[in-house]
């Protein structure tokens, strides 16, 4: 099959292949940023003998899986199936025949980003910016400076112009990307830019690339939530909310999407927040939010699953019980004040056998969040795969209170999981509550 340009992607080219020397494409998921800019690496790799060029991103790991293992490949399969060339694993570049590289790295670790940053080079990528701060943004700019020329056959030599590519699923509007690109500002201090024309972008969105994508892809899309339906699907900027207390930025920045990644767990913890649901007409109640989180040995939080259920005492007890035993988890916590000796009996009903660990934490759902966004900011918590409702929720607090759709049922079991983990947010701390072997529970009373 004959590979052909989006006409979106013909679009991009044009951008890159122009006069600017700062190229942001920007937009949905899957719709061939990442792809349009590989290839246009390539392109300049191949024109150019001996030069260099780097793709980084803020952690070595997803560059190494997205890009070196997936992307790369692909755009040499499709466009440039003879190019040929060698990639060296333990240094992550890849050789072409005419002796230009393209280096891979992250600049989530000193030593690794080093290396590629200790070399000058004709094309910088960065990958998913939106992850990636202005400070580290200007540093690794001071690295675009190689000066090499194009070589064709039969033309004369020129030098290839030095070019700094970036690409993004959009986050919120107060992002150096948007002020840099669409405001056309220094993000440090708001002045206008001294050479705007020099900064160029393009929104690239799934619909672009409708033919390249999986049946069905499009349809999963338009079932997202408000908020990620305008990034994911519709590539669009959000609204800065200076009041907010959690920012989703960090949620993709940390998030852990290889399993293999985890580090073992020092401690694991199921937490739940209960509402007045009963085991039958609880439609219109609100949902028993159930969190599982685990304390690595990193000393970094991992919200591992969100088991978030609505219904009744009888069901919501056995789904937190099985989430206890499916994690081996080392208890299961509630808050004290509010139906704490409630999730108690619904736990013991549910398995005798299971721990019970009572937190206390301030009253009032905002002061609450506030230590817990901090670790957040701090990347001392992260999330494992996707956990959409639930970060959902959590983007609801804000200093003014939560302005969320529903009840944060998600969010509140994650923040009494968080704080079970981390003791020392609590004044006084967590209450153990020790398992005695009291008398039997009849588990039918009163369910």
């Amino acid at each position: 099959m004959t590979f052909r340009l989006t006409a979106k992607q013909q679009e991009a080219n044009t951008l890159i292949a122009g006069p600017a020397k700062y190229i942001l494409l920007y937009g949905g998921s899957r719709s061939a940023k990442t792809f349009t800019h590989i290839r246009a690496i390539v392109t300049r790799a191949l024109l150019a003998p001996g030069s260099r060029h780097a793709v980084l991103g803020f952690r070595q790991n997803r560059i190494i899986q997205a890009i070196v293992l997936d992307t790369f490949p692909k755009v040499l399969k499709l466009c440039f199936p003879n190019a040929g060339g060698t990639y060296d694993k333990q240094k992550a570049y890849h050789t072409f025949p005419n002796g230009s590289e393209v280096w891979f790295g992250g600049l989530d670790d000193a030593e690794r980003s080093e290396k590629v940053l200790g070399l000058e080079h004709a094309t910088i990528l960065l990958n998913e910016c939106s992850q990636i701060s202005n400070d580290t943004r200007q540093t690794v700019e001071t690295r675009l400076a190689q000066k090499v020329m194009i070589k064709v056959p039969g033309q004369p030599e020129r030098e290839l112009r030095l070019k700094m590519l970036f690409d993004e699923n959009p986050p919120k509007k107060s992002h150096w990307t948007y002020k840099l690109f669409t405001k056309k500002i220094n993000p440090d201090d708001g002045r206008p830019l001294a050479h705007p024309e020099a900064y160029v972008s393009l929104q690239m969105n799934p619909i672009d690339n409708v033919e390249n994508l999986a049946a069905g892809y499009m349809e999963s899309l338009n079932n997202l939530g408000a908020a990620k339906r305008r990034r994911f699907r519709d590539g669009e900027y959000g609204d800065a909310n200076p009041n907010q207390l959690f920012d989703e930025d960090n949620f993709e920045k940390y998030r852990v999407l290889d399993i293999d990644e985890l580090p073992d767990m020092v401690r694991i913890v199921v937490a739940v927040d209960p509402s007045g649901s009963g085991d039958t007409d609880n439609e219109d109640n609100d949902a028993i939010g159930i969190a599982v989180a685990g304390l690595g040995v990193d000393g970094i939080a991992y919200a591992i699953e969100d088991r978030t259920v609505k219904a009744g005492p009888a069901t919501w007890g056995r789904v937190a019980t099985g989430a206890y035993e499916h994690h081996d988890a080392d208890c299961v916590v509630g808050e004290q004040n509010y139906g704490g000796e409630m999730v108690r009996f619904v736990i013991r009903t549910a398995n005798p056998r299971v721990p019970y660990k009572k937190v206390t934490a301030t009253r009032g759902k905002v002061v609450r969040a506030e230590p817990v966004a901090a670790l957040y900011a701090q990347g001392k918590v992260r999330h494992v795969g996707y956990l959409r409702d639930l970060e959902d929720e959590l983007v609801g607090f804000t200093t003014n209170g939560y302005e969320g759709e529903k009840s944060p049922n998600r969010a509140d079991a994650l923040i009494w999981a968080i704080y079970a983990l981390f003791p020392a947010l609590t004044k006084p701390k967590a209450e153990e509550v020790p398992y005695e072997p009291d008398e039997p529970l009849d588990s039918g009373a009163g369910y």
